[in-house]
């Protein structure tokens, strides 16, 4: 296909949709070229630091920023909702009735909890820290009931972990519902090390146990067992929003927009897509700011390249670990393979909290340091290029 934009006196609209880790690093790295204008529609005026909101919610830590302290300059915020992407004819529909045209979409819808529907009870009585919305929902709930009341936080992946142990720091008795192992992306070692830091802040961790109904004071477990929850925080589950499956884009099962390895839709060149709504040669990686600030970058690289008329790189980059906080005081940091495969070893312990307090910081200095320099951010490579097969990339983009 070719490329149209090459004329000096022609200027590129870029528009960006999502306005979390991926979309606001991209955003700010359209800026390497003058001749872009970038807008980025989001449906709220601030960032949220979804990687802290386990703190929003226990009163530790404020997980939004404005996003002026964020975005370089150019870069139009747009505070509304995509409604409907119009693929053929470059247009997005936004909730507001406003109608967007585009040259080049990046696809950064972000991630959802998925209350389920098929426990009695769970979208009635369970609360979501997902996102920020539900996570001050939460917050309220909270605040209403006894700081000696039970909680009951359902899920026994990261999320959960850091919700229970956040909780449970306050002096709040938690009960940790897994539905199978905990913490099933760890390692054995660092699980260890998981468990006796909620050993030591009285979270009764209860792995194997399935729920069976939630009720406004209780949580039912498939067993009979009856547990008082004054407030239940529900963390298991993964959604993603439906706009690119409603605006008849090719996605997986769940619903992440298919790309190529370049993260160019595989049926429509003039979309790319990044974060947690991605799924790359139908491979998603991990839901995290650490692959979602990489995928964000080299969405914004891709369609730099396509503008200069240069071809895309294929999707590289890699993991170096999982940071879970157990409370304040402790964290266990998962080292891993650059394939994202954890291994024996972990930093636990105060030590641990010092790793992850600086990594959640540097999330946010990464962003800004790009919104100052644009084409500054660098990333870990060598992991996920190494375990794409040759066939896969440039699959279908070709532009």
């Amino acid at each position: 296909m070719t490329n149209t934009h090459n004329s000096p006196s022609t200027r590129t609209r870029v528009v960006v949709i999502g306005g979390g880790y991926a979309g606001t690093m991209a955003a700010n790295r359209l800026r390497a070229r003058p001749d872009v204008d970038v807008t980025l529609v989001n449906p709220r005026p601030a960032f949220v630091e979804r990687i802290r909101l386990h703190q929003h919610v226990a009163g530790t830590y404020r997980a939004d920023i404005d996003y002026h302290d964020l975005l370089g300059d150019g870069v139009r915020l747009l505070v509304d909702e995509a409604t409907r992407i119009d693929a053929a004819n470059r247009r997005i529909q936004l909730a507001s009735g406003t109608v967007l045209r585009y040259d080049y979409l990046i696809y950064a819808v972000g991630s959802t909890g998925a209350i389920t529907a098929a426990v009695p009870g769970a979208a009635e009585f369970a609360y979501s820290i997902c996102e920020f919305e539900s996570a001050v929902q939460l917050q309220g709930r909270l605040a209403e009931v006894a700081p000696d009341a039970p909680v009951t936080v359902v899920g026994g992946g990261l999320t959960g972990i850091e919700a229970a142990s956040e909780l449970a720091g306050q002096g709040r008795p938690v009960t940790l519902v897994c539905g199978g192992m905990l913490g099933p992306s760890l390692h054995a070692a660092g699980r260890r090390s998981v468990a006796k830091a909620l050993r030591k802040l009285g979270v009764d961790v209860r792995e194997a146990a399935v729920v069976a109904e939630v009720r406004a004071d209780a949580l039912e477990l498939r067993d009979g067992t009856v547990l008082p929850s004054a407030v239940t925080v529900w963390t298991a589950g993964f959604g993603v929003p439906d706009l690119a499956a409603a605006s008849g884009l090719a996605t997986d099962a769940v619903g992440r927009l298919l790309t190529d390895e370049t993260l160019t839709s595989i049926d429509n060149p003039w979309i790319m897509a990044a974060g947690d709504a991605v799924a790359p040669s139908g491979q998603p990686l991990r839901m995290s700011c650490q692959a979602a600030l990489p995928l964000g970058a080299q969405a914004a690289n891709t369609v730099l390249a396509r503008i200069a008329g240069t071809s895309p790189a294929p999707l590289d980059q890699s993991f170096a670990a999982q940071c879970i906080s157990v409370g304040r005081n402790a964290a266990t940091v998962q080292l891993s393979r650059r394939d994202d495969t954890p291994i024996k070893a972990f930093v636990g312990g105060r030590l641990g909290t010092v790793v992850k307090e600086a990594i959640c910081k540097y999330t946010v200095k990464w962003i800004r340091g790009e919104a100052t320099k644009p084409g500054s951010y660098r990333w870990m490579k060598g992991g996920r290029a190494a375990q794409i097969a040759p066939g896969h990339v440039e699959r279908g983009a070709a532009v």
